[in-house]
């Protein structure tokens, strides 16, 4: 009987976990990222409702290799972090070098705020 138990009370642990990990990615906040650039400099904002998801908020841009942005293979140019600028939470990777192809930016998950991908630009 006792060897019975153990594997159900593993399961039950396993889905009280899975539960709470929903839970947790569901309270999420939205984060958005935009982008703008020519020129081989690329800058953008962080928006969010909740400052510590837009605040220091570390952005990444990428090069887009297929017909998706696809930050885990995708080729990294450059990051940098989000500080307030007036009103807004900005951005800029300074001079990348990058002039041609699609490039776009990204925000990952932090705890209690959502990654973004911006939209995909033509890099010029």
């Amino acid at each position: 009987m006792k060897a019975r138990k153990l594997p159900i009370a593993v399961v039950a642990l396993a889905i009280c976990g899975v539960l709470a990990l929903t839970g947790i990615a569901l309270g999420a906040t939205e984060t958005k990222v935009t982008i703008t650039g020519g020129g081989g400099e690329y800058f953008g904002k962080v928006k969010s409702t909740k400052l510590k998801c837009k605040n220091g908020r570390k952005v990444k841009l990428y090069k887009q290799l297929g017909s998706e942005p696809h930050p885990s293979s995708d080729k990294f140019i450059n990051s940098d972090i989000a500080q307030a600028n007036g009103p807004d939470y900005t951005w800029n990777t300074g001079s990348t070098g990058v002039h041609h192809g699609k490039v776009y930016a990204h925000v990952g998950r932090i705890t209690g705020c959502k990654p973004d991908n911006s939209r995909t630009i033509q890099a010029s």
